[in-house]
């Protein structure tokens, strides 16, 4: 009787690991007016990350609206709701290692705050980066129309203009949009997110 064969264990090839790469992941928060020029700049450091093999997700505030916070008005509380939302998914997918970038107004310092500290309590990297483009710049560009139908009295409320935008105090990183192009100020985020260890 001769024996049976002996299995052969699979070798296992070690993957060769990059050098410097990084799994950390985190929040930043771009807020700021409308038309601030948040989401171009989320948009554009997204690129950049993703070429340099990072996993990144753009949380933007208008698909939020639309599949997690449908229904929600544009009432001081409702605001907070909204922000408190998308504080929780930028948390959760920051946490699991993706550079989740937020360009959301989020006009109220309070639910900005607590966004912050879901994050602190959870160990999380957070970033806030106040896009501070004033309203006389934000208004020009009118990317949506909004300042435009405000003056016509369509509609009230514009953050802003008739309703209050708390400007943060002390944010990570302040950008001046209307001194500098879309790339500039994509280079100035990524530039504190390798100050820090986060890219």
């Amino acid at each position: 009787m001769t024996a049976p064969p002996t299995q052969q264990q699979p070798q296992t090839q070690q993957q060769p690991t990059r050098e410097n790469h990084v799994t950390t992941g985190a929040t930043v928060w771009l807020t700021g007016l409308p038309s601030a020029g948040k989401t171009t700049i989320a948009y554009e450091l997204a690129g950049r990350l993703r070429a340099e093999g990072r996993r990144v997700e753009v949380l933007d505030g208008d698909e939020i609206r639309e599949f997690l916070s449908a229904g929600l008005g544009f009432s001081r509380e409702d605001r907070h709701t909204n922000v408190q939302r998308i504080g929780f998914v930028a948390e959760l997918l920051a946490r699991n290692g993706v550079l989740a970038l937020v360009p959301v107004i989020a006009p109220f310092a309070d639910s900005r705050d607590a966004v912050r500290e879901r994050h602190q309590k959870t160990g999380t990297a957070y970033v806030e980066v106040h896009v501070a483009t004033p309203v006389e710049v934000c208004s020009v560009r009118d990317v949506k129309g909004l300042y435009a139908k405000q003056a016509a009295g369509e509609i009230s409320g514009l953050t802003g203009v008739d309703d209050p935008y708390e400007e943060p105090d002390s944010p990570d990183l302040r950008i001046e949009s209307q001194d500098q192009t879309v790339q500039e100020s994509a280079a100035a985020v990524h530039a504190l997110l390798t100050e820090r260890g986060l890219a």
